[in-house]
């Protein structure tokens, strides 16, 4: 069984403190109802060991992270109709303010309450790599989570992340060269153009969201001959807030859909943003590349909650695509919402940024941990029966279960599965801090935000 192999694999990723992780990790399983300490998880019957165990496993523990990830990209994917993989990336945020004690904090995009409300709150961005489903489901496969330091270039570091996890799909023969490309989705707050030239040499197609204040360029046109001066490097501007300037597309299609009604994509063939020498462009050596793709445009009749949408303009890696293709693109760019599910699943229930941890490392092993404890659910999913709650509707034949649904009777099935942490061996609470004594060690005080290893007067510290 699967979910059986894969805890007995889990249990060999722990280096150090692997029985009080390991049970740390089943009883985040087997909680009833959300999350919300870690104190209390010491009471499950899952964890045998002492409340001193359990934050001993988070500040000391060691998870080899590599051995994990090839044990989650050797997993049973999910794929697309035609057996094509489907990565979603993006990044959650486990807010800090209050923790003027962790380090490596960076100022978070979050969103308020009302509209135009975002503020910049302190905290630690992870960055997920997921495997997309198809069909009416909420579930994905996590691969990966890195978390971004105030030293790491967003775009570098998730082209890093990406990189490692297609090399460990064609090492696990998730990938085969006869395959198709695997499809990877960004939001709008990547540079996919950037993201596409660093990731060229892999067998990836990117589609990301762009801003519809964007203005991309045509091909050079044909030099006519006897044309003097310097040949142009670019041809017009397609301007995406201005119809004014946009050509005939390529590629037309309109779908009918339950939901938005009908649906209508028009597709022009290898646009490619003018770049500059600023940013991250700022050090390229040699002549700025053009970084050709498609764009394709989508709008729908209606969107619940919205009189007139706004249509959405997407960017791929891919050129000279066909009707087809581009019905794909844009289909799989709609299941990425899919990963907003996951993050709730982890913050509301799986209590991922519930603990107050102050070691940005432990904060590394409880958010693997988190998504080792997802994975189980995954695997546990057709394992399970629902328990419905009286108040609660019934199921209907054939809909698979949530992850909120399985977490709830994942302690039903638990005794049936090999548990290799060892039992705990009997031991008395240390001393502790003399009575009367105060701690002395204060620990220090890190700032917020992006910052470089560039040497600096410390006179200059305010």
């Amino acid at each position: 069984m699967d979910l059986s192999r894969f805890r007995v694999a889990f249990y060999d990723c722990l280096t150090a403190r692997a029985d009080a992780l390991f049970e740390l990790a089943d009883a985040v399983l087997c909680e009833q109802g959300p999350v919300n300490t870690l104190v209390e998880l010491c009471l499950a019957a899952q964890h045998r060991r002492g409340h001193g165990a359990l934050y001993d496993g988070l500040n000391a523990g060691r998870i080899d992270i590599t051995r994990l990830s090839y044990s989650l990209s050797g997993l049973p994917l999910p794929r697309d109709r035609d057996g094509r993989i489907v990565l979603a990336v993006d990044v959650s945020n486990w807010l800090r303010p209050d923790a003027d004690t962790s380090a490596e904090r960076l100022f978070c995009h979050t969103y308020g309450r009302g509209k135009n409300q975002a503020q910049m709150i302190p905290g630690w961005p992870y960055s997920f790599v997921a495997v997309l489903e198809s069909g009416p489901s909420s579930w994905t496969q996590i691969l990966d989570v890195v978390r971004l330091g105030p030293t790491d270039d967003e775009t570098e570091a998730t082209a890093r992340q990406v990189r490692d996890v297609v090399t460990r799909l064609v090492q696990a023969r998730q990938w085969q060269p006869d395959d198709p490309h695997i499809l990877i989705m960004f939001d709008a707050g990547y540079d996919v153009t950037r993201l596409a030239y660093l990731l060229d040499d892999l067998p990836v197609q990117l589609v990301g969201r762009l801003r519809s204040d964007r203005v991309l360029r045509h091909p050079k046109p044909p030099r006519t001959p006897g044309a003097g001066g310097r040949p142009p490097k670019h041809g017009p501007e397609f301007s995406l807030p201005d119809p004014d300037t946009w050509t005939p597309p390529d590629v037309a299609t309109a779908n009918e859909t339950p939901r938005y009604g009908t649906a209508t994509a028009s597709c022009w063939n290898r646009l490619h943003p003018r770049l500059t020498r600023r940013a991250a462009w700022t050090g390229h050596e040699g002549e700025l590349p053009v970084i050709e793709g498609s764009l394709i445009r989508l709008s729908v009749d209606h969107l619940p909650g919205e009189r007139d949408p706004k249509p959405l303009w997407l960017w791929t890696s891919a050129t000279n695509l066909s009707a087809e293709t581009v019905d794909r693109a844009w289909r799989a760019f709609l299941r990425r919402f899919d990963l907003e599910h996951t993050f709730r699943m982890l913050k509301q229930t799986l209590g991922w940024t519930k603990p107050k941890i102050r070691d940005p490392e432990a904060a590394d092993r409880w958010t693997w941990l988190i998504v080792v404890a997802y994975t189980q659910l995954r695997l546990a999913r057709d394992l399970t029966d629902h328990i419905r709650r009286p108040w609660e509707p019934r199921q209907q034949a054939g809909r698979p279960l949530t992850p909120a649904q399985v977490h709830r009777g994942y302690r039903n099935i638990h005794r049936k599965l090999p548990v290799p942490a060892r039992a705990p061996k009997p031991s008395r609470p240390g001393p502790g801090r003399p009575p009367g004594r105060k701690n002395r060690q204060q620990a220090p005080r890190h700032n917020v935000g992006k910052h470089t290893n560039q040497p600096h007067d410390e006179r200059t510290r305010g």
